[in-house]
């Protein structure tokens, strides 16, 4: 997995994986002021054609980067999206989507998945009223993800953003309170890098 500094994984990989929260969007962003490869011949050099191999593993850097797991978690996931009806691909991202770091940054509880999965493995985050401390819980539909102890009153001040927040669809914070719901499965989600390219590599 490529290493370094944030921004950089995302330049190097040609694509947005909100990898730093608001600053991916901001014009500060070096993703925005260099949108080229990093390295010292950067703005000059061309890009080059990349095997079907190159490209097969560009996407799934993207996936691993992007969601924070390695190539066990990918593996398995996609093993279990194999035995799943319909397309094994989206099924692969609608698992990804359901792991519960990723629920707390979508909703907004988190600037991004980095600092979620901080929040889940220090004890903060609540399923049912439950503590979990696993970022790769898999939530249900009518679970609610709720923040437990001390941080509650730091997002209590936050409290007017967070309702102000556009959760997914599949997702939605209830009113009044550090919390939220999962009304639905993961759907019609956008993400930067191709599934089908992730799916042929390990479907060889």
């Amino acid at each position: 997995m490529f290493r370094g500094p944030k921004e950089k994984k995302e330049r190097a990989l040609g694509a947005r994986l909100g990898l730093k929260g608001d600053r991916a969007l901001s014009p500060k962003s070096s993703f925005v002021r260099k949108p080229f490869r990093p390295g010292v011949h950067g703005p000059k050099s061309r890009p080059k054609a990349l095997s079907e191999f190159g490209l097969e593993s560009r996407e799934k850097s993207k996936f691993k980067i992007m969601y924070g797991v390695n190539d066990s978690n990918l593996k398995r996931l996609f093993a279990m999206a194999e035995l799943e009806k319909g397309a094994s691909g989206m099924k692969l991202i609608e698992f990804l989507e359901r792991r519960l770091d990723n629920v707390v940054f979508r909703l907004g509880f988190a600037v991004s998945r980095a600092a979620a999965r901080q929040l889940v493995v220090q004890g903060h985050i609540t399923v049912n009223g439950k503590k979990v401390v696993s970022p790769g819980y898999m939530v249900k539909v009518k679970d609610v993800i709720g923040i437990n102890g001390e941080l509650t009153k730091t997002l209590l001040t936050q409290k007017e953003n967070l309702e102000k927040y556009d959760a997914p669809s599949w997702l939605v914070i209830h009113p009044g309170k550090i919390e939220g719901e999962v009304i639905s499965l993961p759907k019609d989600i956008e993400i930067p890098f191709e599934v089908n390219l992730l799916v042929e590599s390990f479907s060889k």
